[in-house]
């Protein structure tokens, strides 16, 4: 990317972040400021005591001096402790809004932003960049304005005590500061690869860590670590030119500051002898000249690291500033819904995937107190029913329809709390079994909570525990079996209270034993419903009041079990490969 002052734009927007705590900061800089002036007044005490026990037998000032000093580097050391701890609070906050802010976005854009970016990357994002952005806002801030106060503030005294040697030393200062601006924009863009590299270095340890099982079933230790050990290799490629470009810059930058410190003394060392300033003078010029050298040099390192953090902001801002292309919420809200929906001649491509048509002319009803089956082979579109209908996507053609309102009219927060989904493999947080029913409605009671998993057939195993409903069911609910599991999630639609319920394979997966339970739990769910039961199991089916059969994303059937096993169709040849193979 070029640089067309978009660093600017994002070191100027991270700043800004930091409004909220000015009075922090604000008190921060004060003592900053003093800890600075107290740095300054130094070399004037070493003039003092040089000239003094060059030119007196008396000691009393030199003692009055150091004395001066100590009170001096007492305040000096309280000024930095606070100084920085005023700083680095201040960042900490700015930071951790930040990253709720950044959290928040992300889980506000559409899902079809999901399907194009791995989760990996967008951890990368709320751990890496954040944490790269965490110093320029805090520490990086304060040792920046300590450093340019030392600088302006050494050049004065510097320009005071003589203005010729002054003008000596500057001749070298330009061309510094002009390679520091080349090498801040070159590091820059390597620490933005370096930061993307790291991101897909964080991807394969995302999904290899999440899919442990199945890489340790295929015995698969060795080829994932190698494969990480590629992305690393490379953000350590990266990470090793940047390394360069730092280590050739910061060998001229001090190349240059110890050539500017010998030119000072060559020609400072004549002008003691020509009487044109004493030896104390010299030296009190030599310690700014240090001051200002290390000043320089801490604000080259500074400019670096924002540089940086100038990369990483502009991915932070990008995804802060992404608006998603279906919001949230917003829209028409019904006050007493009936729950019938309706497909209008659907058609439908997934965004990740424009030419891979999915669903073409769907036409389908779902009533409440009505059961609709979708049965069709793999890959026919019906889990992407499903899908569309909790709007997570809208279709291409055609439209959905929800007591006569289009979907795209209505709000999708809304929308959602009146479907409810239970799925082959359902989705447990790394929480207590109450608080995974609870998330469909947060201000259940808890009572509330134990009359939906009564319902669900799941109150009895959940009672069973040791700690009963304060059970962590451990990440992705691998503390339960799937029977378990899945009773915990109908218990979770239960308390929900949908007007619409979709059974996308819910009991596919189970043995005998937890099937019937779960059947049992579903049958009362269903009750009063519009239900949608999504199965390639084709015995679940057979009592729904209409059975659609799909085919290519087309309705190809439909009927009750019993007409479609009467015609020669897809349906009949569907049942009996399931006789033949059972």
């Amino acid at each position: 990317m070029p640089d067309d002052g978009s660093d600017r734009v994002s070191i100027r927007r991270l700043l800004a972040l930091a409004k909220p705590e000015w009075a922090r900061i604000a008190l921060g800089t004060l003592f900053l400021g003093l800890g600075s002036l107290v740095t300054l007044l130094y070399p004037q005490g070493i003039r003092v005591i040089v000239d003094e026990a060059l030119d007196s037998p008396d000691t009393t000032l030199i003692d009055q001096t150091v004395l001066a000093l100590l009170a001096i580097f007492l305040l000096q050391g309280v000024a930095i402790a606070l100084r920085y701890a005023l700083f680095t609070i201040a960042g900490e906050r700015v930071v951790a809004n930040l990253r709720q802010r950044l959290y928040r976005a992300l889980v506000r854009q559409e899902i079809a932003f999901f399907d194009q970016r791995r989760t990996g990357e967008l951890i990368n994002r709320l751990a890496s960049d954040t944490t790269v952005l965490q110093n320029t806002v805090s520490v990086n801030v304060s040792m920046a304005l300590r450093s340019a106060a030392a600088t302006f503030g050494g050049l004065a005294f510097l320009l005071w005590t003589s203005p010729q040697l002054t003008l000596l030393m500057l001749v070298v200062v330009p061309p510094v500061a002009i390679g520091g601006m080349l090498y801040g924009r070159r590091v820059r863009r390597l620490s933005r690869d370096v930061q993307d590299a790291l991101a897909r270095a964080t991807e394969v340890a995302e999904e290899s860590l999440a899919g442990i099982r199945t890489v340790r079933s295929f015995t698969a230790e060795k080829t994932e670590g190698d494969r990480y050990a590629r992305r690393v290799d490379d953000a350590f490629g990266v990470a090793r030119r940047r390394a360069l470009v730092a280590a050739r810059f910061l060998g001229i930058a001090s190349f240059a500051g110890y050539c500017a410190a010998a030119l000072v003394l060559w020609w400072g060392g004549h002008m003691v002898v020509a009487g044109e300033m004493s030896i104390g003078e010299l030296t009190a010029f030599l310690a700014y000249t240090l001051i200002v050298a290390f000043s320089l040099g801490a604000l080259s390192d500074l400019w670096a690291d924002f540089m940086k953090a100038s990369g990483a902001a502009e991915r932070v801002f990008a995804l802060l500033d992404r608006e998603p292309e279906m919001a949230p919420s917003g829209g028409e809200r019904l006050d007493r819904p009936r729950g019938e929906v309706g497909f209008e001649g659907v058609g439908f491509s997934y965004p990740a995937r424009p030419d891979a048509r999915v669903l073409d002319g769907v036409d389908l009803e779902l009533e409440p107190d009505r059961v609709v089956a979708l049965v069709g082979p793999s890959g026919a579109g019906k889990s992407t029913v499903a899908t569309l209908l909790g709007r997570l996507y809208d279709p291409d053609d055609g439209r959905i329809t929800f007591d006569g309102h289009d979907l795209r009219d209505l709000d999708p927060e809304w929308l959602r709390g009146r479907v409810g989904v239970v799925s082959q493999e359902p989705v447990l947080f790394s929480a207590t079994v109450g608080d995974n029913i609870r998330y469909s409605r947060p201000g259940a009671t808890d009572a509330e909570v134990e009359a939906a998993a009564r319902a669900a057939n799941a109150h009895d195993f959940i009672a069973g525990f040791p700690d009963g409903y304060a059970t962590e069911v451990g990440e992705r609910g691998v503390q339960l079996s799937g029977g378990q599991k899945q009773r915990v999630a109908i218990a979770r639609a239960v308390l929900k209270d949908p007007r619409i319920l979709i059974l996308d394979e819910a009991t596919s997966a189970l043995d005998a034993e937890s099937e019937h339970l779960v059947k049992e739990a579903l049958d009362r769910l269903m009750r009063g419903r519009a239900t949608l039961v999504i199965a390639h199991r084709l015995s679940t089916v057979a009592d729904a009041d209409r059975v659609v059969v799909l085919e290519q994303g087309r309705v190809v059937q439909s009927g009750d079990h019993e007409a479609l096993m009467a015609e020669e169709g897809l349906y009949r040849r569907l049942v009996e490969r399931q006789f033949v193979a059972a």
